[in-house]
């Protein structure tokens, strides 16, 4: 591209046989053409035009050096159409659908980093109810869906899927911080704050305490946020997976040690979108930075 100019001088003094011709399509003088071939000759040691009593004819290495310079030329006129599909989507909006627990995670560290590299389009993120976002991203008033356990249906297309193992959180003092893994029995000695009977989390916790231990929470919640809030302060002790809480880890505000009971046992994240609309332009940008976070957080088996 810095050499633009110099390659449009060769490529129309081979087309035309002519400096002179040359340089009145192009409106330059004919001598500053002519030095510039002058200067490439010498530089690559043999002439790439033969002079002629009649004009300019190329030689072999010319033949060489036109073809490259074309191909050049073409790749340059392919960089700057998609320079300027890429300033047309510097504007524009996307309507995210999603849970409270992903909105409050993962994906406010992406609308973070979007806004800082993407200032022009506008993020829309709506925390709906579970049976709420499929209708919603079906219907057609939201671009992209995030949310855990999305049934199949052929309206959708599943963009990417994430596996994340479930975990003891906690405030970065307490007795259990600081451990490789960590037992539900373990947490048990400990006021838990748990999801209520209405999150699909609840179904998870209930399958690692121990037969015959005592689950008795201290606080049922439907909030994310609220549990978060309360693991902040010892003695308490919450479950979540290792995405809901990369921010509050991020701030050291809370610690996060792997549950071994778990084994097995994943929550699968999915990042969704309608099967039939071209998937381009910025909802495509968005949901590639979407799926690069979140598998970071994706559990390896």
């Amino acid at each position: 591209m810095l050499h633009h100019r110099l390659l449009g001088y060769l490529d129309e003094v081979a087309r035309s046989g002519s400096i002179r011709r040359a340089a009145a399509r192009l409106n330059v003088a004919s001598s500053a053409i002519n030095r510039q071939i002058l200067a490439l000759e010498e530089e690559i040691g043999t002439p790439l035009f033969e002079r002629l009593p009649r004009g300019l004819r190329l030689t072999a290495t010319g033949e060489v050096v036109i073809r490259h310079i074309r191909e050049t030329l073409k790749d340059h006129d392919r960089v700057l159409a998609q320079v300027a599909a890429l300033k047309g989507m510097t504007r524009g909006e996307v309507t995210v659908v999603t849970m409270a627990s992903l909105a409050a995670g993962v994906l406010c560290g992406v609308i973070r980093e979007f806004r800082e590299t993407d200032p022009g389009i506008v993020l829309k993120v709506r925390v709906l109810p579970a049976e709420e976002i499929v209708a919603a991203l079906i219907s057609g008033t939201a671009d992209l869906a995030l949310a855990y356990r999305v049934p199949a249906n052929p309206r959708l297309s599943c963009i990417a899927e994430f596996q994340h193992h479930l975990g003891a959180v906690m405030a970065p003092d307490h007795p259990l911080s600081g451990r490789c893994l960590v037992r539900m029995a373990d947490c048990l000695d400990y006021p838990l704050v748990v999801a209520d009977p209405t999150m699909t989390l609840r179904d998870v916790l209930e399958l690692l305490v121990p037969e015959g231990a005592s689950f008795v929470p201290a606080v049922e919640t439907n909030s994310i946020e609220l549990m978060k809030r309360l693991a902040q302060t010892a003695p308490h002790v919450t479950f979540l997976n290792l995405s809901d809480v990369s921010e509050e880890l991020r701030r050291g505000v809370l610690a996060f040690t792997p549950l071994a009971d778990a084994g097995a046992i994943t929550q699968t994240v999915s990042l969704m979108r309608r099967a039939r609309p071209p998937f381009d332009g910025h909802v495509r940008l968005v949901a590639q930075r979407i799926e690069v976070a979140f598998e970071k957080y994706s559990a390896v088996d």
